[in-house]
């Protein structure tokens, strides 16, 4: 640092501009000076608050787009996983031709039967003379009952509405369909025509479940153990509930969509149009998926071209069962049999092998040279085998009726209450509390 002589001339100018600047450094400021350094400081003051808000702002705004984000996710996630938007909650419109009594019973006032129509558009037609009720309307759908006659109904198709449709002991599920069904207590015969769409049948004689195609018709005779389905012309209009028949329709093009008879064996070969399967030795069976949608006649097709012996000895448990399930529907009950046979010989500890012992005594009962007694045997042996099994109540049934065309009502009445004990609400319990009365 340079030294300042203050007895130097040369340097007493410095020394007098280094007292004045000493003298204005340690001047106090003016109120103006302090009230305009007093503003700067409050502006930067403002400044800095509002960059602090504007921060805090966007933090707020980034987390509550993030929580919206999150939400609308988990609202398209739900949604797609409940089938929403959500549909309006199913009622009944009106009631034309009638009114609905206590328990939902529909009373006719007319002459041309009662007609229910919901909100959805779906409806619930009675033929004249046909009791039907109203079991339940909820949300997601109706329960629907006939307990004798015929009833046509249009459900309209929806992703999560659930129908349900009782005739007698039979039970219809139902999505979008249009399908007409009967029941006759009487004579125990339930029938299906399905015009369009899909619907399952479970219920005696079905094997736990038929899965039923448009176009096709379900036939079920209790008495006669006989389970017949056919195919006819399926109706993609609307007005199949007025008796109309679909435009373009012909005797002709029905006729091309049946199972044509095999004039030679006797037996119904592949509809036409299907596809035609692999040739012999490389085929892949998929039977199973066949009996699904309702290809009986692909199944005894595919068994014609390979011969019935060595389908009996190739085919797997499940495509044995298809098989004999296939015949029955088609009324080969020899093939039916057969097939069952082969189950029990092949496959003795399969799970499908103790469902044949009841199946077998199906058989048994249809074929034509079968007696009543060997089908009570099958019975039997199901029901010492399988207490509890999915086909007790039916084989129980069925051997209850068989006991009473042999024997008379004495012997069938022990089975009759044996019946009435286990299932006291089962298909055949009128049948058993009759033998109860019966002298």
């Amino acid at each position: 640092m340079t030294r300042v002589d203050a007895e130097d001339p040369q340097d007493a100018p410095a020394l007098v501009a280094l007292t004045e600047l000493g003298r204005d450094a340690a001047r106090p400021h003016s109120p103006s000076e302090l009230d305009q350094a007093f503003n700067a400081v409050r502006a930067r003051l403002v400044r800095g608050d509002m960059r602090r808000r504007s921060l805090r702002r966007l933090a707020l705004i980034g987390a509550t787009s993030t929580v919206c984000l999150v939400a609308a996710v988990k609202f398209v996630s739900v949604g797609h996983d409940r089938g929403l938007p959500p549909e309006p909650p199913v009622s009944v419109s009106r009631i034309e031709g009638g009114t609905e009594l206590e328990g939902g019973y529909l009373s006719q006032s007319g002459v041309a039967g009662v007609k229910v129509l919901f909100n959805e558009g779906s409806t619930f037609a009675l033929t004249a003379g046909t009791r039907g009720r109203l079991r339940s309307v909820a949300d997601d759908g109706a329960h629907l009952a006939i307990e004798d006659g015929t009833a046509s109904l249009a459900i309209t198709h929806n992703r999560t509405h659930r129908w349900l449709v009782e005739a007698g002991p039979f039970l219809v599920t139902v999505k979008g369909t249009v399908f007409t069904v009967s029941w006759d207590p009487a004579s125990e015969r339930f029938e299906l025509r399905l015009r369009r769409g899909h619907v399952v049948v479970t219920g005696p004689g079905v094997n736990g479940g038929i899965s039923l195609q448009a176009g096709q018709r379900l036939v079920v005779s209790l008495p006669r153990a006989e389970t017949v389905i056919t195919a006819e012309q399926p109706d993609d209009t609307d007005d199949v509930l007025a008796g109309a028949a679909p435009a373009g329709s012909t005797p002709a093009a029905a006729l091309a969509r049946t199972a044509i008879a095999n004039p030679i064996a006797g037996r119904p070969v592949r509809a036409a149009g299907a596809p035609v399967t692999a040739a012999k030795g490389t085929r892949t069976r998929h039977w199973a998926a066949d009996m699904a949608s309702g290809y009986w006649d692909r199944i005894l097709a595919d068994v014609d071209h390979d011969g019935v012996d060595a389908t009996l000895e190739s085919a797997c448990s499940e495509d044995l069962f298809a098989l004999a399930a296939a015949a029955r529907y088609r009324r080969q009950g020899d093939l039916s049999r057969a097939a069952l046979l082969a189950q029990r010989r092949r496959f003795p500890h399969a799970p499908r092998s103790l469902d044949a012992l009841f199946l077998l005594g199906r058989a048994e009962e249809v074929r034509e040279h079968g007696t009543e007694e060997q089908a009570i045997a099958w019975y039997d042996d199901y029901l010492a085998q399988a207490p509890r099994g999915s086909y007790a109540a039916e084989a129980l049934g069925r051997k209850m009726l068989l006991t009473n065309a042999v024997g008379g009502p004495e012997r069938a009445r022990t089975v009759a209450r044996a019946y009435l004990l286990r299932f006291p609400t089962g298909s055949y319990a009128g049948a058993a509390r009759a033998l109860e009365r019966a002298p």
